[in-house]
């Protein structure tokens, strides 16, 4: 070979070994070694293909679309991935002659990098192979750069898709997540954290843990400092989990779990602390729940069952001897405690079907007017001190409902205004709306405690005036709340401008 032609193959050779350290996009990479090596050999076309599972064709250049479309399926065909690169050399030359009608020779270039040999660059040209050892010499440095360089991208392409599933993971949990330094600095938040403690990644980034993870009050568990000075990480149970209200920027404190799990180095030094902080919210909420239940149930429970049993123990008095109004009137007790524990039981079931996973309808023609002038007898007979009015407009609409579930919410709303407005008119009317019907319950008492408005739908709720005034398990506008949605409606209170408390609820026609 001429001497300009070897100077330029040492040019292209310092090309290569820039390649090797300025690009690290693998296509970008490859389509840059087969420029350099079509120009090299004195080529017309040229492909690199890449060993994995088997052989396929990660560039090409110069190459007919028709000769690709055959070549790239003919790679991945079971017999022609188990080829090694002397089979695979022979196969393209002898399918270059052929499909040439014997113009182009094909030259190979083998890559292989750490003793693995990782593809192929395959060159077309029109003339043989005629290359000195020097020459042999140049062209396999050459080859060997390039399976470094694309060795390199290929393992930067590997960790850059490994970041970017990290980054998706910590993104995507629903907990926070921070990672520490060693020095115990924020290193990196996720999103999550983000919205827990109220700021940005680059505000908390570099700041220490104390100043940003701070209890409202003496946590459960040791804190990191604490385990620390215990000798933690190198602790045999090396997760540390303390559970407490967390402080943050706005109030009020939000209760958490924090979780540290150490990352030690290959000589046991610690590099990260990863830290989860999970809101405990709701399982506060579902203690106080069933503290809430324990203590209403307890009390709700207990005021029946005694009654029925001091009546019917006193009626079995055999020192004693009853007229029979006393009789009648202890058994009228017995009949309507009894009555009232089965309710509540009644309603707790339901309670715990909703939490099992809703209530189960039974659907047909349910005429509302109707139904409610029902509940108002009914109920009327329950207390002298109210009157129970229905006002329906003419040709109020059929829907389709559960009917014994609406007579439930209608009951229960009217058995609310009974105990809770002293005296006077109640009222079930009812509006038609072009896609809904609304149903309201109002009263003439002291109407609802602004304070207990958002709530009184809550299970279990009662305010501090109800507990004191009246009985109950704070269950009946929890339903209520439950069936009308379970129909596909909702349920509010509808502010009155003078006195009375007044609760509607709409259902799709």
């Amino acid at each position: 070979m001429l001497p300009d032609f070897r100077v330029r193959q040492r040019d292209y050779l310092l090309e290569i070994s820039r390649a090797l350290t300025q690009e690290l996009d693998l296509e970008k990479l490859l389509a840059r070694i087969l420029r350099i090596a079509i120009e090299m050999l004195a080529g017309q076309a040229g492909i690199i293909a890449l060993k994995e599972e088997g052989w396929r064709v990660a560039t090409a250049h110069g190459i007919a679309p028709a000769f690709l479309s055959y070549l790239t399926p003919l790679l991945a065909e079971e017999n022609v991935r188990e080829l090694n690169l002397n089979e695979l050399n022979r196969m393209l030359k002898e399918l270059t002659y052929t499909a040439s009608m014997g113009l182009l020779n094909g030259t190979a270039l083998p890559l292989a990098a750490h003793g693995q040999v990782i593809g192929v660059i395959f060159i077309f040209r029109n003339y043989p192979d005629l290359f000195t050892p020097n020459d042999r010499v140049l062209l396999q440095s050459f080859a060997d750069q390039a399976a470094i360089a694309v060795f390199n991208a290929r393992l930067y392409g590997e960790v850059s898709y490994e970041k970017q599933r990290l980054d998706a993971l910590l993104d995507s949990a629903a907990d926070g997540i921070l990672i520490l330094h060693a020095d115990l600095t924020i290193e990196r938040v996720n999103d999550a954290f983000e919205g827990i403690y109220g700021k940005t990644h680059d505000e908390l980034v570099s700041l220490s843990h104390d100043e940003v993870l701070r209890w409202a009050s003496h946590p459960q568990g040791s804190t990191l400092n604490e385990a620390i000075a215990n000798g933690w990480p190198l602790t045999p149970n090396a997760t540390l989990y303390v559970e407490g209200d967390l402080e943050r920027p706005l109030p009020p404190p939000l209760p958490v779990g924090i979780t540290y799990a150490p990352l030690l180095s290959h000589e046991g030094k610690l590099r990260n602390i990863i830290v989860s902080v999970r809101d405990i919210t709701h399982f506060r909420t579902a203690d106080e729940i069933k503290s809430t239940f324990i203590s209403i149930v307890s009390h709700e429970l207990r005021t029946p069952v005694t009654l029925i049993k001091g009546y019917a123990s006193t009626l079995r008095r055999d020192d004693a001897r009853w007229d029979k109004h006393t009789i009648s009137d202890s058994l009228a007790v017995i009949e309507e405690e009894a009555d009232r524990l089965s309710k509540m039981i009644d309603d707790l079931l339901d309670a715990s079907r909703l939490q099992a996973g809703g209530l189960s309808l039974s659907r047909g023609d349910v005429a509302l007017p109707s139904l409610a002038k029902r509940v108002a007898e009914k109920l009327t007979s329950q207390s002298g001190q109210h009157t129970i009015v229905t006002d329906f407009p003419e040709n109020f609409p059929v829907l389709l409902a559960d009917e014994t579930r609406i007579e439930q919410v209608l009951i229960n709303l009217v058995s609310n205004a009974i105990k809770y407005a002293p005296q006077g008119e109640i009222k079930i009317s009812g509006q038609v709306r072009p896609e809904q019907v609304v149903v309201c319950v109002s009263d003439q008492g002291p109407g609802i405690d602004a304070r207990d408005l958002p709530h009184i739908f809550d299970r279990f709720y009662r305010s501090t005036n109800a507990v004191k005034q009246t009985k109950g398990a704070g269950l009946g506008l929890y339903l209520a709340r439950a069936i009308v949605e379970a129909h596909g409606g909702r349920i509010w209170v509808d502010p009155q401008p003078d006195s009375g408390a007044r609760i509607c609820f709409s259902l799709p026609r």
